[in-house]
């Protein structure tokens, strides 16, 4: 069976390595939180928080402490705070190790869409073009597939870019891909789907 959600985040809490310090998305990302576990990992959200805490308990909430998804988190011991200028200082001057990212769209050499649909209403790109030019690895979480079944992998994307040549690691309902010279090589499959079933739903070059 395909990963769910909670599948998908926790396969890219996985990712993560101690000491790391790495800003998450919204969407599906956001709930990387819930599984880093016992990793020495600090959470940044460019709202201005260092050291996120996992989503509180129903009745736990604190109105105040949200991240950039506008979602209700918690705080740790060494949590801090900070105005926007200095998240996106820590962003682009390369402190950040790692960002976790949703998408609309990935191509085989890397490029990414994921802040608007022409012709639909936007709030604006927030930090997502900053990210992928200041952090040192950028991975992307989504479903394999659109509503319509059309693959969200692609040769080259279709939508407007928020970076070029940019994501490193593709993570999806259906398995884990690589960004490589030539396109995407399987890294692994979800329970019970095939490398066959992965490389049918998708366009883009899937290189052995």
């Amino acid at each position: 069976m395909p990963w769910d959600r909670n599948q998908m985040a926790a396969r890219a809490a996985e990712e993560l390595q101690d000491g790391w310090y790495v800003n998450l998305g919204i969407g599906i990302p956001t709930l990387v939180a819930n599984y880093v576990g016992d990793k020495d990992i600090t959470l940044q959200s460019e709202n201005g928080m260092l050291g996120m805490g996992p989503f509180p308990f129903e009745g736990d909430e604190d109105p105040d402490l949200i991240n950039a998804g506008k979602q209700t988190i918690t705080e740790l011991a060494r949590t801090s705070y900070f105005d926007s200028a200095q998240s996106f200082g820590m962003i682009r001057g390369g402190k950040i190790a790692a960002a976790i990212l949703g998408a609309m769209e990935v191509a085989e050499n890397g490029d990414l869409a994921n802040w608007m649909i022409p012709g639909k209403l936007v709030k604006g790109m927030g930090g997502a073009m900053d990210l992928v030019a200041g952090v040192g690895r950028v991975i992307v979480v989504m479903d394999h597939t659109n509503k319509h079944g059309d693959s969200k992998v692609l040769k080259a994307c279709t939508l407007p870019l928020t970076g070029t040549g940019v994501v490193d690691r593709i993570i999806t309902n259906l398995g884990v891909l690589d960004v490589v010279e030539g396109g995407l090589r399987i890294v692994e499959t979800a329970e019970g789907v095939s490398e066959a079933d992965l490389r049918a739903a998708t366009e883009a070059t899937i290189i052995d």
